[in-house]
């Protein structure tokens, strides 16, 4: 038998194991029930899969989503200060519940909430738990504004691989105001429990379209260490909405590797977004520095 020959059957066997190996994983079972079809809608104007990769302002109130979702308030009436629990549920377009097993966990959790206010200066990122009956989902927040407060699903179903989003609103807080608004002017720093936090766009006036570089770094006035530490899987989250609250964009950064620490003293984290429209924009930093979580929020404008 030649060399030749000899590499060619070795080719061939690898090649046979490799597409085993391969249909072996594909028709391994999944625990979901739900498939790709689950997730398909009929309207023109509709949210398709989106890519983590490549991160899009993503307007879900005026779109249609292949997922509605409706929340139930148990502690009615909704009050300033005070914890609320909510019971949450998620259908597909085909009118079936989803439940854990149909959802991928991604970055720590299976079903991320991202919640604010009419003014857009209380923001909380919530993970549901699930309930006793199947397709229920439970949370709870303390609601620090008056108004209805909305709520945005961020997910992956099993079937598809793909991230997908949801909206409905919760229960209107009632009550005296407790805390002081921020002020909605343009910023690009923060000062938040001892720490500066600053974020630097690649390129002004932020225009609408265009892709946008942005650095997020964090400092201590008397130059101490920061100590950044993971949060759901990243250093950092950013979380972008519009005045309007009519979509948002969930941004992680591209530093994944979590056992290269960022510098202790600077820490700097890169981000990248699309924004399509023009208008008052809200950045939201979730970030845990020094052993404290915080969630620092950086207004500015985009124009056309």
């Amino acid at each position: 038998m030649t060399l030749a020959s000899t590499e060619k059957k070795q080719l061939a066997w690898i090649t046979t194991g490799a597409i085993a190996v391969f249909l072996f994983l594909r028709f391994l079972p999944t625990g979901t029930n739900l498939n790709h079809m689950d997730f398909r809608v009929t309207a023109k104007n509709s949210i398709d899969f989106c890519d983590p990769l490549n991160p899009q302002f993503i307007p879900v109130i005026a779109v249609a989503s292949p997922v509605t979702m409706a929340i139930t308030s148990v502690d009615a009436p909704l009050t300033l200060g005070v914890e609320g629990r909510f019971t949450l549920t998620l259908k597909t377009a085909s009118g079936k519940v989803i439940a854990p097993e149909d959802l991928v966990v991604v970055h720590t959790k299976r079903l991320h909430l991202l919640i604010a206010d009419p003014t857009l200066t209380d923001y909380q990122h919530v993970h549901p738990e699930p309930g006793r009956t199947r397709g229920e989902w439970l949370f709870s927040f303390t609601p620090r504004r008056n108004g209805a407060y909305r709520v945005f699903a961020d997910f992956t179903p099993v079937a598809t691989g793909r991230s997908l989003y949801a909206s409905a609103e919760a229960a209107a807080a009632q009550g005296p105001v407790l805390m002081e608004v921020f002020r909605q002017t343009p910023a690009w720093t923060a000062d938040r429990d001892g720490f500066h936090f600053a974020l630097t766009p690649g390129a002004l006036p932020v225009g609408a379209g265009k892709p946008l570089d942005l650095k997020l770094s964090v400092t201590r006035p008397d130059g101490g260490a920061v100590a950044l530490a993971p949060v759901m899987g990243a250093f950092a989250h950013l979380v972008a909405f519009d005045e309007a609250r009519s979509g948002f964009a969930h941004l992680h950064p591209k530093e994944i590797d979590l056992t290269k620490q960022p510098d202790e003293r600077r820490p700097e984290l890169n981000f990248k977004i699309t924004i399509p429209r023009a208008g008052r924009y809200v950045i939201w930093a979730q970030v845990n520095a020094g052993g404290r979580e915080m969630f620092v929020p950086f207004w500015f404008d985009v124009s056309a």
